[in-house]
């Protein structure tokens, strides 16, 4: 379930920024997880920040 700002087609269309690759929504922790990259992207206030600076490292999760 996303929140009432986050618009999921709007999710599905993003890639990651490092990899090029399909995004998962993660609707618990509000992150878009980029299995290629090892990377999680937050979702602030249902605005995805797709920068690698805002990025936070998988580390296995």
């Amino acid at each position: 379930m996303t929140s009432p700002e986050t618009d999921r087609r709007m999710l599905e269309a993003l890639v990651c920024p490092q990899t090029q690759t399909t995004l998962r929504y993660d609707p618990d922790r509000q992150e878009l997880i980029s299995m290629a990259a090892g990377l999680a992207f937050p979702i602030r206030d249902g605005i995805p920040i797709m920068l690698l600076s805002a990025a936070r490292e998988l580390n296995g999760d």
